[in-house]
């Protein structure tokens, strides 16, 4: 085996890229490791071009069971399956970053496989960034890289930066923020956050400490490829006839300005290029496969053009203006536990809240451990949502990205489990889309909570902030920009635009963000002002929700079940559950109520009309330690020649011996009581077997004078 090893101290712990022969028939291939976390990236390039008017990029993450020392799966299946939503979240994470800094002309189809050997404490995400980067710049396969990626974290109790920090790190409480940022010669190009009500400006400084890291990265990779590299494969761009440019600039052009930026409610641009191609097609036959790009190429620069030198945006909003808002809370069907319906201008959201007991969390087993969630987000987009026809059913690698970034910006404001053990599942219908359905589903989804009554902590809005830029004439290839930040981006401006950037959280502070790009990268200057202006964007969105619902609603849904809590001792779960699940089964059928009981000994008990609090009493009746001096009333149950048996509880029995009965020498039992007389008794004592032994004479002196009169 031909070996080449490459190591990099960064953060602490020692990077490492490792190039074999092992997958040599792959165009680009290297082993990523970094704190006992071991990648195997991949890139392999078609000879063959692919028809269609995109970029024809493949990221796929692959998760192995032995990555984790595990063996998952069913009993019958033991083989890997398809990807689950986490190995999805991180091949976008990774597409995401690379796709930028390939010619987007090349149409060649492009895979590259990160494929998980190993998992230790370093966080697979990042060094899968590194792989792919690596693997694409010492191969044949144009690209514009390298890219570099980093964690950076921060507990709240803490004034300094985490680097990369391990998955134990990340288990402890107290976090306020795990940032993943992705870029190259200063700027980034992709982020990827969870918060805990962070401040814009923390942010704004974890980016700058992820630019160092990155940059340190960088130059290693640079210095790999430029000794490892392959030579590049040159895939030119093909030349637009000049007929077809003259033609264009005759007949459209003068119609586009008009037509793009057309305002509010403008669809001509669809019918323009309709137009256009028709006419390529009569014209230029052979060369009308240009047409499309030709097209976009000019609605580009034109939409570019207007917001940087004229603030004009297509719609006629200005430049930090947000589309009209609706809300709505509750109001679809008296059925449902809770909704939420949210507009901004055509982006349309509905989302409905399902409340269920601990049994109906979500269990997942994965490389990294088996996980419950208790807060589930699901995230739709019917084809009709734009107007198209399209295949219903399942999911796709978007929605499940929406979903979970939704999920990220409202988990922070879900109260814990210990004082509302409910599950909670959110679904988010996109039903019209212009422009940040993901953002709307926060929106949309804090509605359906407040409405459900979830005591959350904050209501969550989110929104999505654009970038028309461009180099600053006369700096050709350096770093000065002209720019302008749009404030909740439509349709043409996502489309077009060089930045998506979705900021959520609540009055205080960040929850989530997400940013793509189109370009190389962007300054943390631009990206600075980016989030002061989605600051103000979702500060007015909030106050439009909370004038319609000012706080959680005081009551669940009627129809939402009922969840008791209780606590017993751990080792008296066993006496609950019984031999083979046979007690605990016995008092669930005779209730209807579910029961979980957690190794703390935390029980959660739910059901509907008042079955939760019967089977409470009978489990705490079963577990209730008695103690010598507590007075009770019992019912007598058997009687012995020695004593009489008293029922305490609904399952406890203690003896009350003959000698015990009464103050005076009792001849017989029977004498006193019989079996049904209620009586009152003491707890004498519980011996070491746990036999509770009583005492009627001890008690009340009412009891005994009934019995004096009745001799």
């Amino acid at each position: 085996m031909q070996k080449k090893e490459y190591s990099l101290d960064i953060g602490g712990k020692t990077l490492k890229a490792l190039f074999t022969d092992l997958a040599d028939q792959a165009h680009g291939s290297v082993i990523v490791s970094y704190d006992d976390t071991t990648v195997l990236a991949t890139a392999v390039m078609s000879k063959n071009k692919k028809e269609g008017d995109f970029f024809p990029l493949t990221v796929d993450y692959e998760e192995r069971f032995y990555a984790g020392g595990k063996i998952l799966g069913s009993k019958f299946v033991r083989r890997e399956g398809k990807p689950g939503d986490e190995a999805i979240l991180s091949g976008r994470v990774i597409d995401r970053t690379i796709r930028p800094l390939f010619d987007q002309h090349i149409r060649n189809e492009v895979q590259v496989v990160i494929t998980v050997l190993s998992l230790g404490k370093g966080d697979p995400d990042a060094i899968g960034v590194i792989g792919a980067s690596l693997a694409l710049g010492t191969s044949k396969i144009p690209w514009n890289g390298p890219v570099s990626s980093v964690k950076i974290a921060k507990r709240k109790s803490e004034k300094e930066f985490a680097v990369n920090p391990s998955w134990e790190w990340h288990a402890e409480e107290g976090i306020e923020f795990e940032l993943l940022a992705c870029g190259r010669d200063g700027l980034i190009n992709m982020i990827e956050t969870g918060a805990h009500e962070c401040s814009e400006e923390t942010l704004v400084k974890a980016l700058s400490e992820a630019s160092k890291s990155i940059e340190t990265i960088q130059k290693f990779q640079e210095k790999i490829i430029s000794e490892a590299g392959k030579q590049k494969v040159v895939i030119p761009k093909p030349e637009i006839p000049a007929g077809l440019l003259e033609l264009f600039a005759k007949e459209i052009e003068p119609k586009l300005l008009e037509t793009v930026m057309g305002g509010p409610g403008n669809h001509a641009t669809g019918n323009l290029e309709d137009e256009w191609i028709k006419l390529a097609k009569e014209t230029h036959p052979l060369d009308a496969h240009f047409g499309d790009a030709i097209f976009e190429e000019k609605v580009n620069a034109l939409i570019h053009a207007q917001a940087i030198d004229n603030e004009r945006r297509a719609d006629g909003r200005g430049i930090d203006e947000i589309r009209p808002l609706f809300v709505q809370a509750g109001g679809v069907s008296s059925m449902l536990h809770g909704s939420g319906i949210f507009y901004r201008g055509g982006t349309h959201v509905l989302s409905v809240l399902t409340l269920g007991g601990p049994k109906d969390s979500q269990t997942i087993d994965s490389i990294e451990g088996e996980e419950n969630k208790r807060f589930i987000h699901h995230y739709n987009f019917p084809p009709f949502s734009t107007g198209e026809i399209g295949r219903m059913g399942g999911t796709n690698r978007r929605m499940i990205g929406h979903g979970a970034l939704a999920e990220k910006a409202l988990i922070p404001v879900i109260p814990p489990k210990e004082t509302f053990p409910y599950t909670v599942r959110i679904v988010s219908e996109a039903l019209a889309s212009n422009g940040s359905t993901s953002m709307g589903s926060v929106c949309g989804s804090t509605l359906a909570l407040m409405d459900a009554g979830v005591p959350i902590k904050s209501p969550v809005a989110g929104i999505a902030s654009g970038l028309m830029m461009r180099e600053k004439k006369g700096m050709l290839g350096g770093k000065k920009y002209e720019y302008k930040i749009l404030t909740d981006i439509q349709g043409p401006e996502d489309h077009h635009g060089d930045m998506d950037f979705k900021v959520a959280g609540t009055r205080t502070g960040i929850t989530a963000v997400q940013m793509d790009v189109k370009v190389g990268g962007i300054p943390i200057k631009i990206l600075e002002e980016a989030f002061e202006k989605a600051r103000l964007a979702r500060l007015h969105i909030l106050e439009v929700i909370e004038k319609e619902l000012s706080a959680p609603r005081a009551k669940l849904s009627p129809l939402a079940p009922e969840i008791i809590t209780t606590k017993i001792k751990p080792d008296q779960i066993g006496l609950v559950i019984g031999s083979g699940g046979k007690t605990i089964k016995l008092i669930k059928e005779a209730t209807g109520a579910e029961i979980d009981i957690e190794d703390d000994g935390s029980v959660f008990i739910t059901g509907k009309n008042g079955s939760a609090i019967k089977a409470k009493e009978i489990i705490e009746d079963m577990t209730r330690e008695y103690k010598p001096g507590d007075l009770l009333e019992g019912e007598v149950t058997r009687l012995m020649d020695f004593g009489a048996f008293v029922r305490i509880g609904k399952t406890a029995e203690g003896l009350v011996h003959i000698s015990e009965l009464a103050p005076w020498r009792v001849e017989k039992v029977t004498d006193l009581v019989k079996i049904g007389d209620k009586v009152p008794v003491m707890v004498k004592e519980v011996d070491e077997k746990g036999r509770i032994n009583l005492s009627i004479k001890k008690t009340a002196p009412d009891f005994f004078k009934k019995i004096e009169k009745k001799a």
